[in-house]
């Protein structure tokens, strides 16, 4: 089994889901893949089934009968990847909004010492393409938002190309993590901030996705802004630390 693990969430991914695996498994370093799947009824989870048999021990599948949150299947995930004993753990999405070639530069950051890197669209020699000023106006003053209220040194507050030393994971209540959308991603910085880890940001270019559908819609947007507020008060109660850390 490789060290590190890289956990794609998926619903309705059948136009990527095959491209994004093979271009992870090119790398010259080699990562494994755990796709968390909310029971897609394109047939998602079934090619990624079909590809097992060519990536034997690498490419893992946890199925979720309902389409539960992009939150709760990044927890699914990171507990299955503590579980089997990974030592690092990245988030990445399936479209392809994040290149996969970045994989290797944020593994190199957590092997230099860093405990949480961030694919950052917001640090010198990151950005976007493909996205309407309406979206980067909106990404940008959330993540203005989220410094003012909760005091974090991070400029992308809401990144989901983010890599984990494992102690992170294993410190941090998961289960104290309740958001699902861009809260989430925000929320699982604050409590890696609030437990004094190292958190830095490295320039990512990203990407619209090309193929399939966004899963942006109002309720994430509504949920991240009310969510910080949350975040704040549970770090004041330290509902972010487990008891018995690691």
């Amino acid at each position: 089994m490789n060290q590190q693990v890289v956990i794609i969430p998926t619903f309705n991914e059948i136009e990527n889901i095959e491209s994004i695996i093979n271009s992870v498994f090119k790398l010259s370093t080699p990562f494994d893949i755990l796709i968390v799947d909310d029971n897609s009824p394109d047939g998602t989870a079934d090619k990624v089934i079909e590809l097992q048999s060519a990536f034997t021990e690498r490419l893992h599948l946890l199925q979720r009968k309902n389409k539960k949150g992009l939150g709760t299947a990044y927890i699914d995930g990171f507990k299955y990847a503590l579980d089997h004993h990974y030592d690092y753990i990245f988030e990445m999405d399936a479209d392809f909004s994040h290149n996969p070639n970045d994989l290797e530069r944020l593994l190199a950051e957590l092997k230099n010492g860093t405990d949480l890197i961030i694919g950052s669209r917001y640090v010198q020699g990151g950005g976007f393409r493909n996205w309407g000023l309406d979206r980067k106006i909106l990404s940008k003053g959330a993540s203005y938002y989220v410094k003012l209220i909760t005091w974090m040194p991070i400029n992308d507050a809401t990144a989901g190309f983010v890599g984990y030393n494992a102690g992170v994971l294993r410190n941090i209540n998961l289960d104290s993590i309740e958001f699902v959308g861009y809260a989430f991603q925000i929320e699982m910085k604050y409590a890696a901030y609030v437990n004094e880890f190292k958190l830095k940001e490295i320039p990512i270019t990203f990407k619209d996705r090309e193929k399939g559908q966004s899963k942006m819609n109002l309720s994430i947007i509504s949920e991240a802004l009310g969510g910080v507020l949350k975040m704040r008060w549970k770090s004041f109660r330290n509902q972010y630390t487990k008891t018995d850390k690691a």
